[in-house]
């Protein structure tokens, strides 16, 4: 299943510098393993925020809620998700 996943994260004000640095790095790397699987398909940044828009093919919508919140970065993001299905204009039958 396919879904979009718009990404807006949010660091609290005092937030610790260098402990955000290591969430940032672990969120890279986890992120990077489910581009590698196929999970995470896409991922593009908005220009001007800290925010990305991203596509995820996950089984069911219980797997896509699992991953997100296993996201390291989790606990500062405001999320917005929309399942997505083919468009019968597509040219394309595979998503580039």
């Amino acid at each position: 299943m396919l879904f979009k996943v718009e990404m807006t994260v949010r660091v609290p004000p005092g937030f610790d510098p260098q402990e955000f640095e290591r969430l940032k790095a672990k969120e890279k790397a986890f992120s990077q393993d489910l581009q590698r699987q196929g999970i995470w398909r896409h991922i593009w940044r908005v220009a001007g925020l800290y925010a990305n828009v991203s596509i995820f093919d996950v089984r069911d919508n219980s797997h896509l809620h699992d991953l997100l919140m296993a996201l390291p970065l989790y606990p500062f993001m405001d999320i917005t998700v929309a399942p997505l299905c083919r468009h019968p204009s597509a040219i394309h039958e595979d998503d580039r």
